[in-house]
Order: C-alpha cells, then structure tokens, then sequence
C-alpha cells in the first residue's frame, strides 16, 4: 500500500509535502472548478447572499428557489426532463435506492456498480466482464415483475467505456428501470460533457434514472438524480428526501453564473487529454476509455518511481482496504502543457 500523504491546502498543479514541491495528477477534479479562482469569486458572492448552508428540509414551508433553477440548468444540460439535487454522490444513489426498494422491485447489479447503488448494505455484484454479464443479461431477466438494473456508465478505476447497446435490446414484456451512476462521466464524457443520458437509447418500457456525485468534475458539493418530471416528483416527496439535508445553495448559485467558465475548462481538459494520450499511450503502458481523463496501468512500481521524481499520482486500494490498489494518471483542466510533458519524460525514463 502505499504512504499517506497528509497536506493542509487544496491541490491543484502542485501539492507541498515535507517542504518539498510535487506535481499532482490524482484526485478527480477533471475540470478544476475547486482551484479555478473566478467561480471561487462567484462563491464568495454567493456566500453573501446564502450564506454556509441552508438548514432546513427542501419539503419545508419556507424554500430557496435557487434549488428549482440549479435543477432546471442541470436537467436541461444534460437533456434529462428533470432533476433533483441532494448533498452528496451518495445521498443522491441512495435516495433512488430506497424509492426503489420500498416498491419492493427486484434488483440486478452489472460488474463493480458503485455501493451508492446498493438498496441494502451488503450486495454481491458481479466478477464477470461488464461485455460477459451484458451477454448473460436475458437469463437474469427471467424474473417475474418489475426489474431494476443498475449500473456504472464507466469502470473510472481502470478507465474502460461501457459499451450501452444492449439496453435497447432488453425485453419489451415486463416494466424495468435502469439506474446508470454517471459519477465520473458527467461533465466530461458525452454531447459536451453532458453525461451519459443522452446516449442511451432504450424501449419505451424502460425508465431511465441517472444519478451523479457533482463533487468531480461539477466542482460542487453534492449529488443529483436525473429521471423524468413524474419518477423525479415521487422520490421528492419521499420520507428519505424530505429528511435530507440539502446542497449548500451558494454552490448551486455560483454554477448556474458559470457555463462560460465550464465551457473554458473542458476546452482546456480536452487539450491536456490529447496531448497526454499522444505522449503516454503509445507506451503500451496505460489503458484508456476514449476522452476519459483516468490513464490505468497495471505498473504499479510506477507511483514509487514518480514520487522519487516529484511527480504524485492516484494509487491506493478502492473502495475497499481489502482490495488490490490500483495505479493511474489523473489530468485535470489546471495542468499545463509542461506538467505533461515533465509526467511522460519521467514515464520514458521508466521504460
């Protein structure tokens, strides 16, 4: 396993350690919103006028309509009918969890689906390939009633794309809702960083729900559910929800004044991508999901190497102590061309 790095500031290019200087490629801020200083000024503005957070039940008698508007952003950006914003990644799979297991429906997992997923605190998923598992998926649908099936729209931790085809294959004689965790995607895969919605086509007898952690690329604390206005409406006025303590609102006040800065920062994003790809990829070292930021090599004697280089990257088990650690390279819209070109130096070094 490897050492734990203890720092008192943020990240961002660079991370000082023992006094010592590091550049950082590890974390998951694709787009740097957290560095980025101009939508810090739109959440020091925010703070003003919201303050630290609001108290009190989005079901309550007294709402904020920043929280209608930040959804109505969301939804529309990634072409979704309507969305819903609770505190966290895994409030927000959570929230669809219970909604779903209360209507006592049965549950199919594909391979490493996200425990915010789990409708109970311990599932088995599957071992399998997510391709195997997408092949043995009409044997599983042999249950009775409606079924749920829930999934990654990415393997994030050695950066493989999940292939969607097979969805508008499923059978067309029983209800069944597919719920995609879009944690990693949103933001900087699809139609402009859109995600994963529009990319699924499905039959009419599927419903589709999207959740998403909105502390990667999105920059903001929080989680969101994207489903149509009807699926959206009943988990809102669920006991879970209502009991759920929402975003803090100043974040969500900042993101719906900052496209311009989003748009800026995936251009920036896809910059380092390409030249990362073309420096690092034909080392035969790194895997890649096409435009996903995460390069995963099986190499795990790269991070000892880099670090000695100063040079810090992601390697540690996930999500369990228990499993193996996984080594990757991180790029972010804050790196500058000579970060990566001093990270894939060292890499031919190494070769």
């Amino acid at each position: 396993m490897a050492d734990i790095f203890t720092t008192d500031h943020l990240p961002g290019r660079t991370i000082l350690y023992n006094h010592r200087e590091y550049l950082f490629f590890s974390g998951t801020s694709y787009l740097g919103i957290p560095q980025n200083k101009e939508f810090q000024q739109l959440l020091i503005a925010a703070l003003s006028r919201y303050g630290t957070m609001f108290g009190s039940s989005r079901n309550g008698n007294l709402r904020l309509s920043i929280y209608e508007e930040a959804e109505q952003q969301l939804a529309a950006f990634t072409g979704a009918e309507a969305a819903l914003t609770l505190s966290s990644g895994m409030m927000a799979g959570q929230v669809v969890a219970n909604y779903l297991r209360a209507q006592q429906y049965s549950f199919l997992y594909g391979p490493c689906t996200h425990p915010a997923l789990w409708h109970e605190p311990a599932v088995e998923v599957p071992t399998v390939s997510f391709a195997d598992w997408t092949n043995q998926l009409p044997d599983l649908l042999t249950i009775t009633g409606h079924a749920v099936i829930a999934v990654n729209s990415i393997d994030a931790v050695r950066s493989e794309a999940y292939p969607f085809a097979w969805v508008n294959n499923l059978p067309t004689d029983q209800p069944i809702t597919l719920v995609i965790d879009d944690s990693h995607g949103l933001g900087v895969l699809g139609d402009a960083g859109s995600g994963i919605w529009r990319q699924i086509k499905r039959p009419p007898n599927v419903r589709l729900i999207v959740t998403a952690s909105l502390a990667k690329a999105m920059g903001l604390p929080g989680g969101v559910v994207f489903s149509d206005a009807e699926t959206i409406a009943a988990i809102r006025h669920t006991a879970f929800f209502g009991a759920c303590s929402p975003i803090s609102p100043a974040y969500l006040d900042a993101f719906v004044r900052a496209d311009e800065l989003y748009m800026q920062a995936r251009g920036r994003l896809q910059q380092n991508i390409a030249l990362a790809e073309g420096l690092l990829l034909p080392t035969g070292l790194f895997r890649q999901a096409p435009g996903y930021p995460v390069l995963y090599t099986e190499r795990d004697e790269l991070y000892p190497f880099l670090l000695e280089n100063g040079i810090f990257i992601y390697s540690f088990a996930y999500p369990t102590p228990a499993d193996k650690a996984n080594t990757r390279i991180v790029i972010s819209a804050f790196h500058e061309p000579e970060d990566i070109d001093r990270l894939a130096h060292c890499i031919h070094e190494l070769r």
